[in-house]
């Protein structure tokens, strides 16, 4: 086991969204991540919308909106992310139309996350999906700009499902310092060891989203 002194596992069981997230993804799949999640102390689950509703005493529930490509009308994104909460989700984690970001269209990005935003009111959190690794420095920047002003909760890096890749130490270093504090900066895609979850941690990550948690975990003292 790997020694991480300044992380327990609690610590970071608290910062984990056990995730899943599969087109293939079962009711009774995410019965077992429910269990799952509940035996490992983490802080919530992050599923698809169409499981939802989900029964998970004492965990936060977190689905996603407009997901995977952001490629979706703002008013689509608000419709589903309205019915989520409706449907029980605390938290929605929105991606953004990450082109507009590339192009450097910072407007539409904020009035894309507006249409998220005014949709659920403050009904639930809300974290922006801004695919860092498809963007330059510039655009991350713009982006967690962006999401503040729109009244996003979080800024997270990644879905998981793009080819660029997903959470890297820069990304998560650059977004946390865009913010300052003011926002939650979570990581997610391909975090599947405890040295990456320590390394995000450290480069500003206040938030985890994980598909591994059981083997990440394992990685830190009691």
């Amino acid at each position: 086991m790997a020694d991480f002194p300044s992380l327990t596992r609690a610590e970071v069981a608290a910062m984990i969204d056990h995730t899943l997230l599969t087109p293939e993804a079962t009711h009774a799949d995410i019965t077992a991540l429910v269990t799952e999640a509940r035996e490992l102390g983490v802080y919530g689950i992050c599923v698809s919308p169409a499981m939802l509703p989900v029964r998970a005493p004492g965990l936060v529930v977190a689905t996603v909106a407009g997901f995977p490509s952001g490629k979706h009308h703002s008013l689509v994104k608000g419709a589903e992310a309205r019915l989520a909460v409706e449907q029980g989700a605390g938290e929605i984690d929105m991606v953004i139309d990450v082109g507009a970001a590339v192009a450097g269209d910072f407007s539409a990005v904020l009035a894309d996350i507006v249409a998220v935003r005014e949709a659920i009111s403050d009904r639930a959190l809300l974290k922006v999906i801004i695919e860092s690794a498809a963007l330059s420095d510039e655009a991350i920047v713009g982006a967690c700009r962006a999401a503040e002003q729109a009244g996003a909760d979080f800024v997270k890096t990644s879905t998981g499902f793009h080819p660029a890749g997903g959470a890297s130490v820069h990304a998560v270093r650059l977004m946390a310092e865009t913010v300052g504090g003011r926002l939650g900066v979570k990581a997610s895609g391909g975090i599947r060891t405890a040295e990456t979850a320590a390394e995000l941690v450290a480069a500003g990550a206040t938030r985890l989203g994980l598909s591994h948690s059981r083997a990440v975990l394992g990685g830190f003292a009691d």
